[in-house]
């Protein structure tokens, strides 16, 4: 395995096959973010979700998935370049990898796939502890899904952060103030059956606890886009309070929690002691809220 892989493992004082396997999962969408930069993905796209949270701005949990958004509309936009710039990265720090791109449906506006290796192997190429890389099965793998919104809801600003691992680069994404309306769109609207995703409500309450305001403007076109506000609504502050009011009102705080507990430290798993509904209910009142009069993308 690659010595810069090695030396980004060393900050993360693994103990156990989980704490692997989330930090080599980590590892490995630091280093796709790379291949995207050299491929000049950011040209086209930007980088949004809880993964973005988590690299760009030390949100305290990990995060699945690698999410991205084109800055303006193109459906027949092709992600297939994109991957093989993953691949390739992935394979110069000495991950074996495989991607499998999703076919998209005519209907469907996002772009998908999969990145995948075996579990078992990459704990044995870092020496993980034997008691641990032994245990898993041969067949055991670490998934990170790729999406891309090629028909991405306006109101919203970009910004270019510095990342400084694996190397220096820079990767574009949105400002918090719209990263966060795209959260409080996910805690209204996510469909996730009949269980609450708990990572949206922790990354809800990371939000507040830093005073970060809603961009009223990017919630609304979300909402508007997904079904849930109607196209000539225009969201006022005291409607966006009460829909969450709404939704806070039913939420399984088991299942928010169950769903959460894997991606956070036992430091972190203190704070969901916290949970309940009245809990967010009331942390509602605290949102701060702007509507910027020209929030369109750069």
């Amino acid at each position: 395995m690659n010595n810069v892989v090695l030396q980004m493992l060393e900050d993360y004082d693994c103990k156990t096959s989980t704490e692997y396997e989330n930090a080599l999962k980590e590892i490995m969408q630091e280093i796709a973010l790379l291949g995207l930069w050299r491929s000049k993905f950011y040209e086209h796209a930007l980088f949004y979700g809880g993964t973005a949270l988590r690299i760009l701005y030390q949100l305290p949990r990990f995060s699945e998935d690698l999410d991205f958004s084109l800055i303006k509309t193109k459906n027949d936009f092709d992600l297939t370049p994109y991957l093989d710039g993953i691949k390739t990265e992935l394979e110069a720090f000495g991950f074996i990898v495989e991607i499998q791109k999703k076919n998209k449906t005519e209907e469907s506006q996002v772009e998908s796939a999969f990145i995948k290796a075996s579990t078992k192997t990459h704990l044995m190429k870092i020496s993980a502890p034997f008691e641990i890389s032994h245990q898993l099965q041969s067949n055991q793998m670490l998934k990170i899904k790729v999406e891309l919104d090629t028909n991405p809801p306006q109101g919203f600003e970009t910004e270019v952060i510095d990342v400084f691992r694996p190397i220096p680069f820079q990767v574009k994404t949105m400002p918090l103030t719209d990263l966060f309306s795209g959260k409080l769109h996910a805690v209204l609207a996510r469909k996730w059956k009949s269980r609450a995703k708990g990572r949206d409500f922790y990354d809800y309450v990371w939000y507040l606890g830093r005073g970060i305001s809603v961009n009223l403007n990017h919630l609304q076109s979300r909402l508007i886009q997904s079904g849930h506000l109607n196209t000539t609504s225009t969201l006022t502050q005291t409607e966006c309070q009460s829909m969450l009011k709404d939704r806070f009102s039913v939420l399984d705080i088991d299942q928010a929690k169950s769903d959460v507990e894997p991606f956070l430290n036992t430091r972190e798993k203190q704070s969901l002691s916290l949970w309940s509904r009245d809990y967010f209910i009331k942390s509602v009142d605290r949102l701060k809220f702007f509507s910027p009069k020209n929030s369109v993308p750069k």
